[in-house]
């Protein structure tokens, strides 16, 4: 059996990712699992969301159920952030410790920051400057496999070409 593909996209907060992940889900023949870190935050309790260590740890509890997925034969598509956080202040390098072997591809999901700022205020759920606040903790020396612009391109044509990329 092949292991599934596991397509990690990383971005800050309304570059897109989540719009994307919707998206290939429409798409009946395309059968991927989504995880992400807004779906692994809510196994914390409410009390303990705010101590780092817990996120950290529900981050890294996602990276192995993606290799399970995957070890089952299944393509996995992560949404999410590669950032310092207390207990991952070497996130990047941990991620790729727990998915050697694995097919992992990283994608950089990228938009301007002052577009990320109107989507944030748009939103209406989002503080507007929280796009800038992820930027200054992600983790900068990252090898991507590929790189989408989402302000360039629609919803559509970015799983497209990620689709047709990871292939």
């Amino acid at each position: 059996m092949r292991e599934g593909r596991i397509i990690f996209l990383n971005g800050v907060t309304s570059t897109g990712k989540t719009s994307i992940v919707n998206e290939i889900f429409t798409r009946e023949g395309e059968l991927y699992y989504a995880l992400s870190y807004d779906l692994f935050e809510e196994t914390i309790p409410e009390w303990a969301v705010d101590e780092g260590t817990h996120y950290s740890e529900a981050i890294i509890a996602m990276y192995y159920a993606a290799c399970g997925f995957s070890s089952q034969g299944r393509d996995v598509l992560i949404d999410g952030l590669i950032m310092n956080l207390p207990g991952l202040e070497e996130h990047y390098k941990k991620l790729k410790q727990i998915f050697e072997g694995y097919p992992l591809q990283i994608v950089e999901v990228y938009c301007p920051l002052e577009i990320c700022r109107k989507r944030n205020i748009e939103c209406g759920d989002r503080a507007e400057n929280k796009s800038e606040i992820q930027m200054e903790i992600m983790e900068k020396n990252i090898t991507y496999n590929y790189t989408i612009d989402t302000s360039r391109l629609s919803v559509a044509e970015c799983a497209d070409l990620i689709l047709k990329f990871c292939d």
